[in-house]
Parts: C-alpha cells; sequence; structure tokens
C-alpha cells in the first residue's frame, strides 16, 4: 500500500499515462488504497492540469486525454533512456526535423536523469550507430544541451572556435538561437569581443561553458535566424541564384522544404515559384527539390536543370528490373 500522496499521486499518473482506460477498482487495487480514495488523488491530478476523463456508470474507469497544455509527464527508466538516446542522436548528425526545440528536450531531461540512468545513455550511443546521418559532421550532444540551455536562459556563453583555416579564438557570446540546416548545426550569437553579430559553425566549437551572467536579448539584423545565418552563408561563400516552379501550392511546398531554401510563393495557377540564392552543391539542392514530393520545372540555371536530369536518370537505371537493359 502507497501512503505516501506525492509518491501515489506518481505512480497513479505514470498508470494514467498508458494509453487505456482504468477501472476505477483496478486502480485501487494497483495502489492498495480505497476507490474513494482514487476519486480523490484523481481530482488532485486535474487541479495540477492533467486532462483525466472519467467513464460512468457500474464499469467506469479512467484515462489520461489529450489537453490544451503539456502538463509534466512520468517516464519510467526504459523510457527515458529511449528518449534520450533518441535525442542525442538525432542532434549529433543534425538530422532535419530535430530543432533548438528537441535539443532544448533534451538538455532538460538530462539534467534530471539521475546518474546510472546517464551513464545507460551514453554507454548505448556509443554502442550504436545510426545507419544514416547526413553528411554533415557530427557533434558531441553535450556541445548543443549547453547551448540550447544558454539560448533559453539568456546567459553568456564562452567558448573555442576554430575557424576554417585552423586558426584558434576565444569567443564571448550572446546566444541567440541555434539553427540546423539538415546538414550541419550553427549557432547564431551576438559576439561581445566584436561587437557585432556571428553564426558558428557547432562542429568548431569546443569546451563551451555557460558564464552565469544574463543579458537582455538584443534585436538581429534580420527577422529571423534562419534568415540571418542564411545571408550570413551566402556572403562567405560563392553562390548562385536558381528558380523552380512547383505544380503545388505554396503552403504544401513549403512544408516539405527547409527554411534555409528560402520560402515558395504562389503563382496564381495552382502552382508555386521558388526563387533563392545559395553556396549549396547543386547535386544536394537536386536532391532536396526531389525530397519536396511535388513535380518540378528548373527555370534557372541550367546547370541546375543538367544536375536535376543527371540525378533522374540514375534514379531510373537504380530502379530498373534485373535484366531489362
Amino acid at each position: 500500500m502507497t501512503t505516501d500522496t506525492p509518491a501515489r499521486l506518481l505512480q497513479l499518473l505514470s498508470l494514467l499515462q498508458t494509453p487505456r482506460e482504468w477501472p476505477g477498482g483496478e486502480l485501487a487495487d494497483r495502489l492498495g488504497v480505497s476507490r474513494r480514495t482514487v476519486r480523490r488523488d484523481i481530482d488532485r491530478l486535474r487541479e495540477l492540469g492533467y486532462p483525466v476523463q472519467a467513464t460512468k456508470g457500474a464499469d467506469g474507469g479512467y484515462r489520461l486525454a489529450a489537453g490544451k497544455a503539456m502538463p509534466p509527464l512520468v517516464l519510467d527508466d526504459e523510457e527515458a533512456v529511449a528518449i534520450a538516446v533518441g535525442l542525442r542522436a538525432g542532434a549529433g548528425h543534425a538530422l532535419e526535423g530535430v530543432d533548438e526545440a528537441s535539443v532544448r528536450a533534451l538538455a532538460k531531461l538530462e539534467q534530471v536523469l539521475p546518474a546510472r540512468l546517464r551513464h545507460r545513455v551514453a554507454t548505448l550511443q556509443a554502442a550504436t550507430t545510426a545507419l544514416t546521418s547526413g553528411d554533415g559532421p557530427s557533434i558531441a550532444p553535450e556541445t548543443l544541451t549547453v547551448m540550447a540551455s544558454t539560448v533559453a536562459g539568456r546567459e553568456r556563453l564562452r567558448f573555442a572556435y576554430r575557424d576554417k583555416d585552423g586558426s584558434e579564438s576565444r569567443r564571448l557570446t550572446e546566444p541567440h538561437r541555434l539553427v540546423s540546416t539538415g546538414r550541419r548545426w550553427y549557432l547564431v550569437a551576438y559576439d561581445l569581443d566584436r561587437a557585432d553579430w556571428r553564426t558558428f559553425r557547432v562542429d568548431r566549437v569546443s569546451a563551451p561553458f555557460p558564464t552565469g551572467v544574463r543579458f537582455a536579448p538584443r534585436e538581429l539584423p534580420t527577422g529571423s535566424a534562419a534568415e540571418y545565418l542564411r545571408r550570413s552563408i551566402h556572403q562567405r561563400q560563392e553562390t548562385y541564384e536558381f528558380e523552380v516552379r512547383f505544380a503545388a501550392p505554396a503552403e504544401r511546398v513549403a512544408a516539405r522544404l527547409p527554411a534555409w531554401v528560402g520560402p515558395p510563393r504562389d503563382d496564381g495557377q495552382g502552382g508555386c515559384v521558388l526563387r533563392g540564392t545559395t553556396g549549396d552543391p547543386m547535386e544536394w539542392l537536386a536532391v532536396r527539390l526531389v525530397m519536396a514530393g511535388h513535380e518540378f520545372t528548373v527555370r534557372a540555371p541550367e546547370e541546375l536543370a543538367r544536375c536535376v536530369r543527371e540525378l533522374g536518370g540514375r534514379l531510373s537505371r537504380a530502379g530498373a528490373e534485373p535484366g531489362g537493359g
């Protein structure tokens, strides 16, 4: 019998998070209390924001439904380890869809993991290899979680940085956002020593150290961190302009493209046009366009159109029937 009320509430919540309906009698037996105590505990959970639904009748039961807000979750050891390993694997390879919010979630989870579970997470990740990890460099998840924590807490961050020519420097920054391009992670931050905004490739960062000094957020020169990063990358490398028309509305196309490619615009004819400037290899852009999942036509440049044709030919040959030429 669980006599400690907080412990009993956590046990009850853990049971309710299982996707099934629990009869009141069964909950009472599991917790070793009366049905009246179960009803009282259910009321306490509702007061804390957990949307517990009840079914009336002799065989009535309780289940946890989706609510308007996200109350705290209770995870057992195996669930916590599984989530942490998945987030660390994704964060370490800058997978698309694993953005700053996922890194913040990882930072919060690892902050409360007991030492024994942190050891299990590290051991499991060291013993596994992702089948596909993109073509970007790997990053220590700890580096990302430290950065995400300073972004969320508006805390100055000091770290060592290696430029593309190999030169080393120490940076003191006010971190603004972490941005993933699908191949690499970047930190957009205000560099205090240089009194200007900068972008830093996270795989070139080492020894990140939160200083504990808080700061008031500054306004970016552009509207968003993703746009600032895109402009910054283009200024540092040889770029080319492109124009592509998709046979689908802009909203549907945008949902399948990374933000750094740029926003497509409806053309009033049932399709949309994507214009932009990039320094990415044309093969990479061609693959991204194909993965959008809609028919498209490359209007410019001709080199990109030729790259798409070559890619299409390779895909056709790869999918040919054996012995069919």
